[in-house]
């Protein structure tokens, strides 16, 4: 039986790339989108379909994230040491579900969801954006993914467990068993730490980790399965290590040079910036209960100027950005407020739209499903109360959102 269409009429449309000039009809059928175009909604095609009134309003993509960490609320608080372990997969639960009602209907974990939750999503048992999984992170011992603790205790929140293998690997013959075993349970990506990081309280930001031909076999064993490789780069030297090795995503990028720019520039990589990680920090540490350490803190306010400004010569050089936010360090669902600070570095609107849905979706779905209003993609979209025209209203996009759909089915009313 054909499914009844629903067409979406007179709306303000961005199809991915562009707002589409005067008032657009998208038709939706199934799962998957049938037409975009005027005057549709009058068609006697569609004599049948459910009607949305989009008038004064506009229709986007499904919004995309493309670093999320779903069962991670407080990572690097001493909190988890003292909490059951499973309590990670019912936060989890709470925490996808507040990410699609931000409208982000495709989300990356950059670590810690593991096959049962793509499945449980997949299979209706729990409200969530599709996942696209990395498992676990990758780490040198000592490095940005290893949760070992001064006193001797390994903190749980993304430790081991029959669906999560640990990720922590020195030597290349030993990643590249750990790349197979991450590989085998189920990732769609590799996410490696080639630096130091924020919340790591042992390391520096500035300093690489992983050697390149480490780095080298990571790429290897996943471009034979079809993956691909994001990388955790923070300082130069390393985010260079991993482009130069053909990693395809580089997170954060914070000290970025002319050399790495010119570097993604040379191999088509993408930069995913999460400029709100640092700010997330920043605010856990003034509100004086973070169970964050100090130094955790101070790096957090060390980096977040420059890594802004990173991040805007990337914009000015022509670097393809995409979006996404490292949530689980900031509050899962408040997603959308990356979108404004990306404008902050530089971005027009129409550029941080695209960043949130076509280039993010052409990265992480080559068969091209994801990311845009157009014919035979995916049947997501976000309707918002009112025209979005100005980057100036960013900032309040999260109170636009009035409905949220994935695969053509409603997810969130206003």
């Amino acid at each position: 039986m054909t499914p009844t269409p629903t067409v979406f009429t007179n709306g303000h449309v961005f199809d991915g790339e562009r707002f589409l000039p005067g008032a657009v009809d998208v038709v939706f059928r199934g799962t998957t989108i049938e037409a975009v175009g005027q005057g549709l909604g009058v068609s006697p095609d569609y004599a049948d379909a459910t009607v949305v009134d989009c008038s004064g309003r506009t229709v986007l993509p499904g919004l995309i994230d493309l670093h999320i960490h779903a069962t991670t609320s407080n990572p690097g608080s001493i909190q988890a040491l003292a909490e059951p372990f499973s309590l990670q997969f019912y936060e989890s639960v709470r925490n996808l579900e507040a990410t699609l009602r931000a409208g982000i209907t495709t989300a990356r974990d950059a670590g810690g969801a593991d096959l049962g939750a793509k499945t449980a999503v997949e299979n209706g048992l729990i409200k969530g954006p599709r996942l696209r999984l990395a498992i676990s992170i990758m780490s040198q011992t000592g490095g940005h993914g290893d949760f070992w603790m001064p006193s001797g205790v390994v903190s749980p929140a993304l430790g081991p467990h029959p669906g999560r293998p640990s990720g922590i690997a020195d030597g290349v013959e030993e990643i590249r068993k750990v790349t197979r075993l991450l590989l085998r349970a189920g990732a769609d990506q590799i996410k490696i730490c080639s630096t130091g990081g924020v919340l790591s309280p042992s390391d520096d930001p500035r300093h690489s980790q992983f050697t390149p031909a480490e780095i080298a076999v990571v790429v290897e064993e996943a471009e034979l399965q079809g993956k691909y490789v994001m990388s955790h780069a923070q300082g130069t030297a390393g985010i260079v290590n991993a482009l130069r090795a053909g990693v395809r995503t580089i997170e954060h990028g914070i000290y970025l040079t002319d050399e790495a720019i010119q570097l993604f520039l040379d191999t088509n990589a993408y930069l995913v910036p999460t400029l709100s990680a640092p700010q997330a920090v920043i605010r856990k540490g003034e509100s004086g209960v973070s169970g964050l350490p100090p130094q955790v803190i101070e790096k957090a306010h060390r980096v977040a100027e420059e890594h802004r400004r990173s991040v805007a010569r990337a914009v000015d050089a022509g670097v393809r950005i995409a979006m996404g936010t490292d949530s689980g360090v900031g509050v899962h669902g408040e997603n959308l407020e990356e979108l404004a600070l990306m404008a902050d570095a530089g971005m027009t609107l129409e550029q941080v739209l695209a960043a949130s849905t076509s280039v993010a979706g052409e990265l992480i779905t080559p068969e091209h499903s994801v990311g845009r209003l157009a014919k035979n993609y995916l049947a997501d979209a976000v309707v918002l109360n009112g025209r979005l025209e100005s980057a100036d209203q960013l900032p309040r996009l999260s109170t636009m959102i009035g409905q949220v759909y994935k695969n053509g089915a409603l997810q969130f009313p206003a």
